[in-house]
């Protein structure tokens, strides 16, 4: 099926008024932000086959837990190069440099393109640093096992495994780079529809090969999968970015050189300068799964696969919140280039406001129905009742923190739209880190994979409590304390909702009729409660549906 590629606006008009949108920009905005949603909700309904297949062909045992150790690379290869440090530095250089071609006189024609030359300068060095890499990964992998996971006994499994899932270092990197591209352009079709090639190729490969390769199948399929995200985003992006670029005129061929040299040389600082803070604070976010996994490789066999099936489940209200801010990520990253702080600061809110909602709703249903849905979903083949019950304790734990990572998704992105990310983020994240580890390890010892998932909730939390102070202070002048009430009220409104819903559930002893029923209570509850104590983004979706429809009772 071809791909519906969104159209392009127009540059936004030099006379829009400072702080205002485009009126072309909002209506582009909601049909981007509706096929990312599509293609994201599509690639998250795979995301549940693949875990589902896993959890059917495999179970949740010692050669499970030994996959998931060495899934551990590309989970750490698509935070860094995918989802935090590869998007929060590249969309912004790609929009600067496109700021700067739109800026360029007539005359100036000639000078060497700064979108090209941006690529010209960085592609090259990547690919080769990913492809190093990558096989230092792989002739280290026996040693990489080790320090990931101590505990584990099926070390051979691991090792075989994450050779495999090493060569997503490369794909996934390119990847990356090309989505980040991509987006600067306005082009969000591709880029939302890479996890859906990767989740539908990793499931063909794991039912085609597991007869043969065991869990090795599951490694193999990641593997082939990282390739395709590559593939699905090289003719949109040949499109936008020609392999040949105008020769300047003769006359001007010496001033066109100086100025390739000069976006060569910004070309190389955004390699150095520029990722240091991005890249620390991405691996320190990563670094909160090596410890999960790291502490749960001591307990009893199958709780690794327990932590990772919860948290893909609960994770997912939390993707949906992103959608809105993945989509807008370009336009703060275009205005603050542009100089333009209260559009950013306008776009930065109405993000915070929406991906608050989302996130709290999803999790209120999350924890009031975790049985049903980990029943419905994972309960077959090898995965018995014992893991569904395991599972869903953790789920619930895990919703605790999802407002905070979902916070610091949205939150991060400003810090980085500047020309030079600073380090904020990153101690944010250390120290969110260090409240990880400090109540992790007593925590584990009395709870067990409960107290590793709270641990968590606690250590993001704070990162989002750090990240919404320090952005106020520091980058977007947003109001601090009206986003930090707003957010309070919604949580009361997911508390209150939460609550029906589980009460609800609980009368039903089919699975399906307690989600549903469960549903429609957390969705009422959540409705109702927020309006009441006056939550904002409820507040003005209903003003606008009064709008739209004046004469709806």
């Amino acid at each position: 099926m071809p791909q519906q590629e969104v159209p392009r606006p127009d540059p936004l008009p030099a006379t829009a008024p400072a702080g205002e949108e485009s009126p072309r920009l909002g209506p582009f905005l909601a049909r981007a932000a509706a096929i990312t949603a599509g293609l994201t909700a599509a690639g998250s309904l795979f995301g549940l086959l693949r875990d589902q297949a896993i959890a059917q062909l495999f179970g949740a045992d010692s050669g499970t837990d030994a996959f998931l150790v060495a899934w551990t690379v590309p989970e750490l290869a698509a935070t860094l190069l995918i989802e935090d440090a590869m998007a929060l530095v590249l969309v912004p250089a790609f929009s600067l440099a496109l700021s700067r071609r739109a800026a360029r006189a007539d005359g100036a024609a000639a000078q060497a393109d700064p979108v090209r030359t941006l690529v010209a300068a960085t592609l090259t060095r990547l690919s080769l640093l990913l492809a190093c890499t990558a096989g230092l990964l792989m002739l280290a992998a026996p040693y990489v096992v080790r320090v990931l996971a101590p505990g584990l006994p099926d070390t051979g499994t691991a090792v075989d495994c994450l050779r495999l899932t090493a060569l997503t270092v490369v794909t996934f990197g390119l990847a990356g780079y090309f989505s980040a591209a991509l987006r600067a352009h306005r082009h969000f079709t591709a880029p939302a529809a890479i996890y859906l090639a990767y989740n539908a190729a990793t499931i063909a490969v794991m039912f085609a090969a597991h007869r043969a390769w065991g869990v090795r199948a599951a490694a193999l399929g990641v593997a082939v999968g990282g390739a395709l995200m590559v593939l699905i985003q090289l003719p949109p992006l040949l499109r936008r970015l020609p392999l040949r670029q105008q020769h300047p005129a003769q006359g001007s061929a010496r001033s066109a050189a100086r100025g390739a040299r000069r976006s060569a040389h910004a070309g190389t600082l955004v390699g150095l300068g520029v990722l240091a803070p991005v890249v620390t604070f991405a691996v320190s976010r990563q670094a909160q799964v090596f410890f999960e996994r790291f502490m749960a490789s001591s307990l009893p066999a199958g709780a690794i696969s327990h932590l990772n099936y919860a948290q893909k489940v609960a994770q997912l209200p939390m993707v949906l919140s992103l959608m809105v801010c993945t989509v807008t990520f370009p336009v703060v990253a275009r205005a603050m280039a542009d100089g333009d702080a209260a559009a950013a600061r306008r776009r930065v809110e109405r993000d915070l406001a929406t991906a608050g909602t989302v996130v709290l709703l999803g999790a209120a249903y999350v924890i009031a129905c975790a049985p049903q849905i980990i029943g419905l979903l994972f309960e077959r083949g090898a995965f018995d009742a014992r893991d569904t019950a395991a599972t869903a304790a953790v789920m619930r734990v895990y919703c605790c923190g999802l407002l905070g990572h979902s916070m610091v998704g949205a939150l991060v992105r400003p810090f980085f739209s500047g020309g030079r990310p600073p380090w904020y983020p990153a101690a944010a994240m250390a120290a969110g880190l260090a409240v990880t580890v400090g109540t992790g390890a007593p925590l584990a010892g009395g709870w067990g994979v409960l107290g590793i998932a709270a641990a968590n909730a606690l250590g993001i939390t704070t990162t989002a409590a750090l990240l919404l102070h320090g952005l106020g202070a520091r980058v977007v002048a947003i109001d601090v304390s009206g986003v930090a009430a707003g957010l309070l009220r919604l949580l009361v409104a997911a508390a209150v909702a939460a609550g029906a819903g589980w009460a609800v559930a609980g009368l039903f002893a089919a699975p399906l009729a307690g989600a549903l029923a469960g549903g429609c209570a957390v969705l009422l509850a959540f409705l109702c409660v927020g309006l009441l104590v006056g939550a904002p983004e409820l507040s003005h979706l209903f003003t606008a549906v009064k709008r739209r429809f004046p004469h709806a009772r």
